[in-house]
């Protein structure tokens, strides 16, 4: 005979008949059905995102709160669902959530497991019966709770989001700051362009920055208007009118955000485009993060900066390095851009009075928030803080540029700077060889014309500070 024990059962009916339900956990029959129904990323290890499981505690929370509060719910029972709630909001019973994030239903098969958790959970600690749907669910639906639930879920997300995205906004500053005299050659279409400092190119970086991280911060407030209390379609039916406010004050006092009942509660039942244009600025930041890992990548490549060596970057090539944090960011970046898409068409979606893709928007919402804030805190604390300039690289590319024609072309005009630029490309010299060659510039003259100072703040280069004439019109124009 086998060793191996057989599992405890319980028994469930719902109108669909009778199911088995292991005895030690703490979900029901409507969840059991929803787990064998959409057994499609779990084995993944795709979940349920764990502060969508908080959210979804605290409005449930709420609404015993209300519903004691009013007489439609017994004290005993009430206070036993909140106790169950706030260990759910504790992190506790978060293994029994076991629905697929990928559900039909619009979220029912999730609002059934908070449910079915809540009720047993509560049914042990009362030490009588507490029902999922007559008690836990009451005045209540998938249709407002869902997307309650997802809203405060992507706010507290999105908070944790702007910290760190204002922690690279430092970062980048404060390298800014130290690169501010680090004199190197810009670069247009992969190509040589005039001067400009590292400092220079970590200002704009930064200041694309600060845009996300503004960007961030004021959208939080398109998230604070929630349906709570529209039920089925936003109508409100079967929620007494003073639950529909009480619930919403009492979900303020739990959350600690600012929450409003929406004007319109048939609007944000079957309307997500909120979660489309929050998730549009996700992807702003996600373009910028790629853009800046792109150009970072760039410079070390070429050895004007050197990142930090996290990790041996080669089984064969001993010694070598490899850009691994951008290359790890860039890659966040593509997927947050693909879950755009994705949220787009899911919003785009909604039929009539409810959106069947909602569980995708959410899933996908609250993966970009978790993965940006990620690979966020990642590429400053293991990139960002620790890049070095190369000043020496940085100079030598500058100096054999022909670019650096480009300041004295309004003393010498554009043709004749053309055919210096072109003299010095064909013999493989420096401007300033084929310059002192021809007796165009002084030594002195040189040096003034060519100095850091002068070569990346707006007007002429030497304007004053030369005896030259400007030959063309153009560039005093400019």
């Amino acid at each position: 005979m086998s060793d191996e024990r057989l599992e405890v059962l319980r028994k469930e009916r719902d109108f669909l008949g009778e199911k088995e339900i292991p005895a030690n956990v703490y979900y029901g029959i409507h969840t059991a059905r929803a787990k064998e129904n959409f057994p499609v990323t779990f084995r993944l290890g795709y979940r349920i995102h764990p502060e969508l499981i908080r959210a979804y505690a605290m409005v449930k929370k709420a609404c015993a709160l209300a519903l004691m509060q009013l007489g439609y719910l017994e004290v005993d029972k009430a206070r036993a669902i909140i106790k169950a709630c706030d260990e759910l909001i504790e992190g506790k019973w978060h293994e029994h959530v076991v629905v697929d994030p990928f559900q039909g239903g619009a979220g029912t098969s999730l609002n059934m497991n908070i449910n079915e958790i809540i009720a047993n959970r509560a049914s042990e600690i009362l030490g009588k019966k507490v029902h999922p749907l007559d008690d836990v669910n009451r005045m209540q639906s998938t249709n407002d709770t869902f997307p309650t639930a997802a809203r405060i879920a992507a706010i507290f997300l999105l908070r944790q989001l702007t910290a760190v995205v204002g922690e690279l906004q430092q970062a980048l500053e404060d390298k800014e700051r130290e690169f501010a005299g680090v004199l190197k050659l810009g670069r247009t279409e992969m190509q040589d362009a005039v001067p400009i400092t590292l400092g220079q190119e970590f200002s704009a970086y930064a200041d694309a920055i600060a845009r996300d991280r503004w960007r961030l911060y004021k959208v939080e407030e398109r998230l604070r208007q929630i349906n709570l209390g529209g039920t089925a379609v936003g109508t409100g039916l079967n929620a007494d009118l003073r639950y529909i406010h009480l619930v919403i004050q009492r979900l303020r006092d739990i959350t600690g955000l600012n929450l409003a009942k929406a004007d319109n509660l048939i609007d944000p039942t079957q309307n997500w485009d909120v979660f489309a244009e929050v998730h549009g600025l996700l992807k702003a930041l996600a373009v910028n993060l790629y853009k800046i890992s792109n150009d970072l990548i760039l410079m070390s490549s070429f050895k004007e900066i050197q990142l930090p060596a996290v990790q041996a970057g080669s089984s064969i090539m001993p010694g070598k390095v490899n850009p691994v944090i951008l290359e790890c960011v860039k890659q966040v970046a593509v997927r947050v851009i693909s879950n755009d898409v994705a949220i787009n068409f899911a919003t785009a979606h909604g039929q009539l009075e409810l959106n069947a893709l909602a569980p995708l928007i959410v899933h996908t919402m609250l993966e970009s928030l978790e993965i940006l804030t990620n690979a966020v805190e990642v590429m400053v604390e293991k990139c960002i803080r620790g890049i070095k300039a190369n000043e020496e690289m940085c100079r030598y590319y500058l100096e054999r540029s022909p670019a650096l024609i480009t300041p004295l072309a309004p003393y010498l005009g554009y043709d004749k700077a053309a055919e210096i630029a072109k003299e010095a490309m064909e013999k493989g010299k420096t401007i300033r060889e084929v310059l002192k060659e021809k007796g165009l510039f002084s030594e002195n003259e040189l040096e003034v014309l060519l100095s850091p100072q002068e070569l990346v703040k707006p007007g002429i280069a030497g304007e004053g500070k030369v005896d030259r004439k400007i030959v063309s019109r153009e560039y005093r124009d400019y």
